[in-house]
């Protein structure tokens, strides 16, 4: 290579590394001088949206990038979760979302409200088994009968998995659910995946005590039961 041709590469590269940065330089002042530009379009994987700080509050995400969590304080392991949103509260934990998604086979959106340092206590949800066109949909509210329970929750459902033999597993998760570590199903209002539509009540120990509903064959009832699920009054 003679000297004539290594000083044209050289200008070259000076003249193209200065107009990529007269270019960013021009972007950033667009960006400043303009805080609240506006896009008529946007194509994106995921966004955040964070505090002036930097704390994040929301995310939106596909999902392959869909945020996996954090409760009282620790990131989740990664895992597959659907598209949608991801709320954050002011302490860094997941407080909440809404997510979608649907198939040949299964299709649903969830509304989810969680409990400050814990996980879901209302939701509200669509769910559908699109082969058989079997579907519900309503209100569904949770309790855990122990506060501040998450870690130990978690601990447990951890030594569970190393359990080999299944029954075991089921004396394990009802020693749990003994030690209010499970959430209890409280109340659904909606329509079940047996097509009966109504109010569904149990009791604190997720036990069913008043059910106030029309069936399938358009029958209405209203039903009280006992602590062992017998039908002590009807109408």
């Amino acid at each position: 290579m003679n000297n004539k041709t290594q000083k044209q590469i050289t200008f070259l590269l000076v003249y193209s590394g200065i107009l990529t940065l007269a270019l960013i330089l021009t972007i950033v002042w667009v960006i400043v001088k303009d805080p609240d530009t506006q896009f008529h379009e946007i194509t994106v994987e995921r966004i955040n949206v964070v505090e002036s700080n930097g704390d994040l509050k929301l995310v939106i995400s596909n999902s392959q990038r869909q945020h996996s969590g954090v409760i009282n304080g620790k990131a989740l392991p990664q895992r597959d979760r659907q598209p949608g949103l991801i709320f954050f509260n002011a302490v860094g934990d997941e407080c909440g979302g809404l997510v979608y998604d649907g198939n040949s086979s299964e299709a649903g959106l969830v509304l989810s409200i969680d409990q400050f340092r814990d996980d879901q206590v209302m939701q509200l949800r669509y769910v559908e088994d699109t082969e058989s066109k079997a579907r519900t949909y309503g209100l569904q509210f949770w309790e855990y009968p122990k506060e501040n329970s998450y870690d130990e929750r978690e601990q447990a459902f951890d030594a569970i998995k190393a359990i080999s033999n299944k029954n075991e597993q089921r004396e394990a998760i009802l020693k749990m659910k003994a030690q209010g570590l499970l959430p209890e199903d409280r109340m659904f209002i909606g329509k079940k995946m047996n097509s009966d539509v109504g109010l569904f009540i149990n009791d604190s120990t997720g036990r069913p005590r008043i059910r106030i509903y029309v069936d399938n064959e358009n029958n209405p009832k209203i039903e009280i039961l006992d602590e062992v699920g017998n039908i002590i009054s009807k109408n």
